[in-house]
């Protein structure tokens, strides 16, 4: 499972609420020298009210005022540049801050809770301007402004192409941004659309193999080909199944294992390969439980990973599989799960295969399993 790093410092909103100018460190030593504002206006070639602005924090302390304030009162430069550094971090802070009040309500489309047991959130602070900022850190983005305009227009469009109602922009951007972290860490060589189509064959033969066996072999050819695949537990309301895009350099197919079944990551996988083969970079995100289409290229990838699984050659002899050990024996012949059969024959023929009936010839996936 990706995690982001949470070891950055974060900030609750009552940790600070004031900053302290190098003006008022310049008081006091005027008041322990006893020199005036004028006096010391005089002394460092400044005017009066340049001065008074100074010690107000009305004006910045600059490096040459710095080096004359030394000479003037003998505190090292280094020091009021310090001072002036840290008094505007302050008042940086104290304004993010500010404006992180005005996002709490964005909390309320983010599976927060859902993040803090995954461990990708900590679990302190807990104050809804800490959690804005922590949620900021997790997706790397600046503010909630770009958030929405990174995820909101393909979330639109995904969900206009599927006709889906019922997935939510928070949870699919967390799920996406997860995922993103994870095809970070995966090394991959220069994206080979051609190589990668060379593979299908190889990929195909993955589907007899456990979990534990396919998901690292699946990502090493994969990644030969210069495309990350990573799997990441479906976050609650997204509803997605896959997704691929282009991230850097690399193409990054993501997969949620939604149904946790073979039959559904095979079909998954190869719709998205498809994707890939296809050079199509832009993000395409593939909404479970879609009830159709209007984009040919969903269409045509559907039809490729039934072609691919179960090649149109076999495929007429589907209608004849009446029974399970029917199945296996199709199954173990042309190199596949019984499974993934069992899955297209619902598919095709719900009256003889309802989805109940031969559910016990796929395999469960599980999430935890070694990737």
């Amino acid at each position: 499972m990706a995690r982001a790093k949470t070891t950055r410092i974060l900030y609750a909103a009552g940790d600070l609420d004031y900053a302290v100018p190098p003006g008022d460190t310049l008081r006091e030593l005027l008041e322990e020298k006893g020199m005036t504002q004028r006096e010391l206006a005089e002394r460092v070639g400044l005017s009066p009210k340049h001065v008074n602005q100074l010690i107000h924090g009305l004006v910045r302390l600059t490096p040459e005022v710095a080096e004359s304030l030394e000479r003037v009162v003998g505190t090292p430069a280094r020091l009021w540049n310090r001072l002036e550094a840290d008094y505007q971090s302050t008042r940086a802070r104290l304004r993010s801050v500010r404006d992180l009040e005005q996002h709490i309500e964005w909390l309320k489309e983010l599976p927060v809770s859902e993040l803090v047991k995954r461990k990708v959130l900590p679990e302190e602070p807990k104050d809804k301007v800490a959690r804005v900022e922590q949620l900021l850190a997790f997706f790397a983005i600046a503010s909630v402004d770009v958030w929405r305009e990174l995820y909101e227009r393909p979330a639109a469009c995904a969900f206009r192409k599927s006709k889906a109602q019922d997935s939510k922009l928070g949870p699919l951007a967390t799920w996406l941004r997860l995922g993103e972290i994870e095809a970070q860490q995966i090394r991959c060589a220069t994206f080979d659309a051609a190589a990668l189509s060379r593979t299908i064959p190889e990929l195909r033969a993955l589907t007899v193999l456990p979990p534990d066996e396919f998901r690292p072999r699946l990502r090493e050819i994969c990644s030969s080909s210069g495309v990350a695949v990573v799997f990441v537990e479906e976050v609650r309301g997204a509803r997605v199944s896959g997704v691929t895009r282009k991230i850097g350099t690399k193409r990054v197919i993501q997969l949620s294992l939604r149904y946790r079944t073979d039959d559904q990551l095979w079909f998954s996988f190869f719709h998205e390969v498809h994707h890939v083969l296809n050079g199509d970079d832009e993000i395409r995100i593939e909404i479970a439980g879609r009830t159709g289409t209007d984009d040919p290229k969903e269409a045509e990838a559907d039809r490729f990973a039934a072609d691919t699984l179960i090649p149109p050659r076999h495929a007429s002899r589907l209608a004849g599989l009446t029974s399970k050990d029917a199945i296996r024996a199709f199954a173990e012949e042309i190199g596949i799960a019984p499974g993934i059969v069992t899955g297209r024959l619902q598919r095709e023929f719900p009256r003889r295969w309802p989805y109940r009936n031969g559910n016990d010839l796929k395999r469960k996936l599980d999430m935890t399993a070694p990737s």
